[in-house]
C-alpha cells in the first residue's frame, strides 16, 4: 500500500470514528425474523404475512418495528453486540447459540398429578406448577412427569434483522418502550414544571429545620386509561418498568393519570357512595340528593325501625 493509499485508510477510519453509529442507551427500531436453525420453527418476527404464512394467529397482534434499548436485554446480547457502532438502513444475521439455555435433563421432574388442572392432564399440555411453566410428557396414575424446560431449550437461533429507525425524541421513546413492555400503546406528556418540595436541614444546634423550597422537576404523564388497569403485565410490572423509564430518559419523575369515562348520565351519587364506603363522604352525597327530593332522612328511618320492630313481634 502507498503512501497516498494509507493517509486515505486513516482519513476512512477517522470518518468512520467522527460519524460513530448507535451506542448502549441509543433507542433504536427493528424489524426482524428469528427461526431455529435446525427446525426453522419461527421464534418471532415483525413481518405480519410471514406470521400468517407459519400459521401464526395475527388477530390483535402488532407487527411493527420494536424500539429496543441497546444494552437493556431487549433482545438476545448477541444481537445487541452486533447493533453497537451501526447506523439506520444496517442489516445483519446473527446465529445466537442455545438462544433460552441448554437443555437440561434434573428440569424433567414427577409431580403430584393434583398440582394440574383436570383439563390440563394429557401430554404436551402447558401447565403452571408451583410458579413454574413447563409441558407434560404423560401422565400416569396419580403422578405427572412435567419438563420444565423452555420448549426452544438447547436450540440455536438464526436472527435476521434491519435497522429501520433510531428514536431520538424523548416522548417517542417513552412510548416506544412502553408498547414493548405492555403491548399497548400510551398517551404520554414530558413536561418540566416548577414543584415545591419540603427540604429537612440539621441547624447549628443540632436540631432539624422543615422548609419548602420551589425546584423544576421533568415529569412524564401517563393516561391510565380503564382497559390498562386490567392488563396483567402492566398490573404486575408497573412500578419497575417505570422506573427504568426514569433512568432511561433522564427523568425526574413519572405520574401516572387515572382516566375514567363513559360513566352514565343521571347517576353522580355512585361515585360518593363507593368513597362513602372507604371514609364517610358518600354519606353526605345521599343526604343531599334526599334533601334536594324534598325527603325527610329522620321520617324514613323511624319507618324502618317501626317495620323491624312489627316484623319482630309477629
Amino acid at each position: 500500500m502507498g503512501m497516498s493509499d494509507e493517509t486515505e485508510a486513516e482519513q476512512a477510519d477517522e470518518s468512520s470514528d467522527e460519524q460513530g453509529g448507535f451506542e448502549e442507551g441509543d433507542f433504536v427500531e427493528l424489524a426482524y425474523d428469528a427461526f431455529t436453525v435446525d427446525s426453522g420453527e419461527l421464534v418471532d418476527t415483525t413481518d405480519e404475512e410471514l406470521a400468517e404464512e407459519e400459521g401464526v394467529d395475527t388477530d390483535e397482534q402488532d407487527f411493527s418495528p420494536r424500539t429496543i434499548v441497546i444494552g437493556e436485554g431487549h433482545i438476545f446480547e448477541d444481537v445487541e453486540d452486533e447493533l453497537v457502532g451501526q447506523s439506520v438502513g444496517d442489516e445483519g444475521t446473527v446465529v445466537v447459540e442455545q438462544a433460552f439455555d441448554e437443555y437440561d435433563e434434573e428440569e424433567v421432574r414427577t409431580v403430584s398429578a393434583n398440582k394440574i388442572p383436570e383439563d390440563e392432564r394429557y401430554p404436551g399440555a402447558h401447565v403452571d406448577v408451583d410458579g413454574e411453566h413447563g409441558h407434560v410428557e404423560a401422565i400416569i396414575g396419580g403422578r405427572a412427569r412435567v419438563d420444565f424446560n423452555h420448549p426452544l431449550a438447547g436450540e440455536d437461533v438464526e436472527y435476521d434483522y434491519e435497522v429501520v429507525g433510531e428514536v431520538t425524541d424523548r416522548e417517542e421513546q417513552a412510548v416506544g418502550f412502553l408498547k414493548m413492555m405492555f403491548d399497548v400503546e400510551l398517551d404520554v406528556d414530558l413536561k418540566t414544571e416548577e414543584v415545591e418540595e419540603e427540604v429537612t436541614e440539621e441547624t447549628e444546634d443540632g436540631e432539624t429545620e422543615t422548609t419548602t423550597e420551589t425546584v423544576e422537576k421533568e415529569t412524564l404523564y401517563i393516561e391510565q386509561s380503564q382497559q390498562l388497569q386490567f392488563n396483567q403485565q402492566w398490573m404486575m410490572g408497573k412500578s419497575q418498568v417505570l422506573n427504568q423509564v426514569i433512568d432511561m430518559l433522564d427523568i425526574d419523575r413519572v405520574i401516572v393519570q387515572e382516566i375514567i369515562d363513559g360513566q352514565p348520565a343521571g347517576m353522580p351519587g355512585m361515585g360518593g357512595m363507593m368513597g362513602g364506603a372507604g371514609g364517610g363522604e358518600g354519606l353526605g352525597d345521599v343526604e343531599d340528593a334526599l334533601e334536594d327530593a324534598d325527603v325527610d332522612a329522620d321520617e324514613i328511618v323511624e319507618e324502618l325501625e317501626d317495620e323491624d320492630l312489627g316484623g319482630g313481634d309477629e
